[in-house]
C-alpha cells in the first residue's frame, strides 16, 4: 500500500492520469499507462468526473494499473453526489478489483445538481467521508487527501484552511497531495505552517508541467494557483513556439522538482495529463 511506500523511501514519485470521457478512448489511456509504468513510479492516481460520472471508468483504469502493470493505483473518490449507500457499493467494487489506495475529495459540483441536492448531500466535506471510510475499512486501506498551498479557493484565509485540513487529517488520512503550485517558496511556507499546526503526515507536491501557453490559463482558473514572474516571462518568450515551449516548460518543472528534492520533500506528484512524453522529458533532465 502507498502508506507503506512512504515509510520505506525518502522521496515518493507518482503520476496522475484521468479516465477517458468516451469508451473508445480507453485504449489510448491504457497505452499511456504502459509508457508511464516504464518510468517506474511508486504509484499512479486516477481521477474521476464530478459527482462520480466516470467512477466505473476510474475503477477500470485503476484496476489495470494495479493488476496488469503491478503498480500501486490510487483511486479518486468524491463526496459530491455520493450517498453512504453509493459509497458502500463503490468500496465493494474497489475490494473486488484488489485495490487498497484511495484519495478522498469533496469534488466539484456537477452542472446538473440542483441547489437542494447540493445542500442536502450526505457527505458535506471530505473529512466526513474520510472518517466514514476509516471506520468501515480500518487499516486495510491507504487514504489520501488534497491540500492547497495557497489555500482552498472557498476558504476565507490560509489559517482557516489549515484548521479544516487538520480536521481532515485527524479523521484518518495517511498522506496528502498538494494542488499544483508553480512557486516552491510557497510550498516551503506551507510546510512550515503544517508543522506548526501539528500536521505531520507525509505531503507530496503537485507539479503541473506547462508545455503550451494556453494551458496555464486553464490550470490557474481551475486551481486558483498564482503564477510567478519567472514562469510568465518564460511563456511570453517561448509561448508561440510549440517546440520551445515544450523544452522550457519541462525544464521549469524539472528545476522545481530538483529544488524540492534538495529540501527533503516527501513526495513528487506529476500531473501527467495523460501525456507520457512530457513526464519522460522531465525525468530525463533529473
Amino acid at each position: 500500500m502507498i502508506k507503506d511506500i512512504f515509510k520505506s523511501k525518502p522521496t515518493v514519485l507518482s503520476f496522475e492520469v484521468f479516465p477517458p470521457k468516451k469508451d473508445d478512448g480507453l485504449t489510448n489511456v491504457l497505452n499511456t499507462i504502459d509508457a508511464l509504468t516504464e518510468l517506474k513510479p511508486d504509484f499512479i492516481s486516477v481521477t474521476y468526473g464530478a459527482g462520480g460520472s466516470n467512477s466505473k471508468k476510474t475503477l477500470d483504469v485503476a484496476s489495470y494499473i494495479q493488476n496488469s502493470k503491478n503498480t500501486d493505483a490510487l483511486c479518486h473518490m468524491t463526496c459530491v453526489g455520493y450517498t453512504r449507500s453509493d459509497l458502500d457499493s463503490s468500496l465493494e467494487e474497489f475490494d473486488k478489483s484488489s485495490l487498497s489506495n484511495l484519495l478522498a475529495l469533496r469534488g466539484d459540483r456537477p452542472l446538473t445538481m440542483s441547489d437542494e441536492q447540493f445542500n442536502s448531500r450526505e457527505f458535506m466535506y471530505a473529512n466526513e467521508m474520510v472518517e466514514y471510510i476509516r471506520k468501515k475499512k480500518g487499516d486495510s486501506v491507504t487514504i489520501g487527501g488534497a491540500c492547497y498551498p495557497e489555500k482552498h479557493p472557498e476558504s476565507a484565509s490560509l489559517e482557516e484552511d489549515i484548521v479544516n485540513l487538520k480536521r481532515k487529517a485527524e479523521a484518518g488520512l495517511d498522506f496528502m497531495t498538494t494542488q499544483m503550485c508553480f512557486d516552491n517558496e510557497l510550498f516551503y511556507r506551507y510546510f512550515d505552517l503544517l508543522d506548526r499546526n501539528g500536521i505531520t503526515i507525509p505531503v507530496t507536491c503537485g507539479i503541473m508541467p506547462i508545455t503550451k501557453a494556453g494551458q496555464l490559463g486553464r490550470s490557474v482558473t481551475l486551481s486558483g494557483s498564482s503564477v510567478p514572474k519567472k514562469l510568465s516571462d518564460l511563456i511570453a518568450l517561448h509561448g508561440e513556439d510549440d517546440a520551445e515551449m515544450f523544452e522550457y516548460g519541462t525544464k521549469y518543472a524539472a528545476d522545481q522538482i530538483r529544488d524540492l528534492k534538495s529540501h527533503g520533500v516527501r513526495g513528487i506528484h506529476i500531473y501527467a495529463m495523460n501525456n507520457a512524453k512530457t513526464v519522460k522529458a522531465i525525468l530525463e533532465q533529473l
